[in-house]
């Protein structure tokens, strides 16, 4: 445990710092956020691209926004206008956000590994006005276009990165603005919209979040206060098209510390940026577990890792051999950070929990009558608070169904304990119904991620004439396995592995064994992209009943 952590007797209880964190003033907008931040910390470093080696201080990065606002102005950008980002991890993406932001315009991040289709989708979506697209992106844009899916004409792009005649530089824009504060012509405030943020889309085409520019001061201000913890140095490793890269970098603002950024992730590399960088701060993938063992594993300076949907059984491994204060967190596009568990709750590792209810946010598990339930008892979870989204763009009646009486209804099955701990079960739309059992898909995953030879799995049920629905799960094995699609010796490990683990009824009737799986655009496991692949979900897989491969 680090010494900062160590230290809790000097750190008020977490339900202090909640009443703390509810009454600190929020920031007028993000350009008041950065503001106060400058005044504070001009002169030290705000970013580090490190893959780039590009880094800017407060007031340089301040004054290039202003820059680029009055760029972006002059470019006909104001208050309420669309603009679309399709761009990698460089400086331009967390420039652009901000000098969007200072103008009250929207930005809608698009994933920059988008094909035609997929940006077409987002852009007729979103109602996009403009697009911000680096060079690399570009032939994406006009393969759609010569297919005639997309209307934004080539006028309506600001290109990052290698000039192309036609088409309006970025950077020559900024290099040509003017100087000096800016000064919004309207005003901007919580209640604007900052980002049109496009959900996973696990079950259909995605949907458009409306988040406001409180959803986003709020996001930073509860993420940086809620531990009551300092951080100087703070990583964002996944692509800022992404939600965490933006929240960790007002984050980072209100620390006034420095944000560390890599071009992507890589578990790999991983380790050697924490202790490279001295980074207190970071959200730090399970799959870590899965790479070789190495004598400095545990060399770090990491005050606290945020984890997501660790597998119980390996929390403990992880804290030991990484030496760090690894702490479950929950959060969902629509209503940013929820629960967290706090770093000094050293009891609840292993657990499961994904936390309590932090500032601004109200859960609760009700029944299919829509009445609170009991602890212990499972229901749908709900949250309830201010900042969250304002609804679903051109989608009222999803926007109605989620949003009832100011809840928002998750989708996501939880129960709590006496302590106040919630703890999630499974999807309302992710249980295994066989026979007369419901067997939570989350809970099959997690005994399978806990054996070593693991690093991804799904679990998804398939319709069987008998028992209704049976248990197939997906498997990418760790790299040195991959190579045998039927590997013999593996599968009856695993197999075992699950009957020491579950109920007879929860261990997986079907395996399949596969390179990859499919994501969404926010990296999550697209289960339906899985489900839906083959007429007969049995065909390539191993049939644990009848001993014997199928297809």
């Amino acid at each position: 445990m680090t010494e900062s952590v160590a230290r809790q007797e000097a750190i008020p209880d977490a339900a202090t710092r909640r009443r703390l964190v509810e009454a600190m003033p929020l920031p007028a907008n993000i350009q008041a956020l950065v503001d106060s931040a400058v005044e504070d910390a001009g002169d030290r470093t705000v970013w580090t691209f490190f893959d780039e080696d590009e880094s800017l201080t407060y007031r340089a990065m301040r004054d290039t926004v202003a820059r680029l606002a009055h760029a972006f102005r002059a470019h006909g950008i104001h208050k309420g206008t669309h603009v679309a980002v399709m761009l990698p991890n460089i400086p331009a993406w967390p420039l652009s956000w901000l000098a969007i932001g200072y103008i009250g315009a929207v930005t809608v991040p698009v994933n920059a590994a988008y094909r035609p289709r997929e940006l077409a989708y987002v852009l007729n979506d979103s109602d996009a006005e403009y697009l911000i697209i680096g060079t690399e992106q570009l032939a994406v844009y006009r393969e759609a276009r010569s297919e005639n899916l997309i209307a934004l004409p080539e006028d309506r792009l600001i290109l990052v990165g290698d000039d192309e005649q036609g088409v309006e530089s970025w950077q020559r824009m900024l290099d040509d603005a003017s100087d000096g504060p800016f000064h919004a012509v309207e005003p901007v405030g919580h209640d604007d919209l900052l980002n049109i943020q496009y959900t996973s889309g696990t079950t259909g085409f995605p949907k458009g979040c409306m988040l406001t520019q409180r959803y986003w001061i709020q996001a930073g201000l509860v993420n940086a206060f809620r531990d009551g913890l300092s951080y100087r140095n703070l990583l964002a490793s996944t692509p800022f098209f992404y939600m965490d890269p933006q929240w960790i970098l007002l984050m980072t603002l209100y620390h006034r510390g420095t944000l560390f950024v890599a071009r992507r992730q890589s578990t790999s590399r991983f380790l050697g940026w924490l202790r490279d960088y001295h980074i207190n701060f970071c959200l730090m993938p399970v799959v870590m577990m899965k790479q070789p063992e190495l004598p400095d594993d545990g060399v770090n300076e990491v005050v606290r890792a945020n984890v997501y949907v660790m597998p119980p059984a390996l929390h403990h491994p992880f804290e030991e051999r990484f030496h760090v204060t690894a702490r479950e967190a929950f959060g969902m596009t629509e209503v940013g950070p929820t629960m967290f568990v706090p770093a000094e709750a050293s009891d609840m590792v292993g657990s499961g929990s994904c936390g309590m209810p932090g500032p601004f946010r109200e859960c609760r598990v009700v029944g299919e009558d829509g009445r609170p339930l009991p602890v212990g008892e499972i229901g749908e979870l709900q949250i309830k608070g201010p900042g969250m989204l304002l609804g679903y763009y051109k989608r009222p009646e999803a926007t109605a169904a989620a949003l009832d009486g100011g809840w928002f209804h998750t989708g996501d099955l939880a129960r709590t304990d006496a302590r106040g701990f919630f703890y999630i079960v499974g999807r309302n739309k992710d249980m295994i119904r066989r026979a007369a059992e419901n067997i939570a898909a989350k809970e099959v995953e997690a005994v399978l991620m806990a054996h070593q030879d693991v690093v991804e799995v799904a679990a998804i049920p398939v319709p069987d004439d008998i028992r209704g629905e049976e248990v197939k799960a997906c498997i990418v094995l760790r790299e040195a396995l991959r190579s045998d699609r039927r590997p013999v010796d593996t599968l009856t490990a695993l197999i075992d592995h699950c009957r020491e683990r579950l109920a007879p009824f929860k261990v997986p009737r079907y395996y399949e064994f596969r390179e990859s799986l499919p994501k969404t655009a926010s990296l999550k496991i697209a289960k339906q992209t899985l489900k839906d692949e083959k007429s007969d979900l049995r065909t390539g897989s191993f049939d644990r009943v009848e001993g014997r491969w199928l297809g």
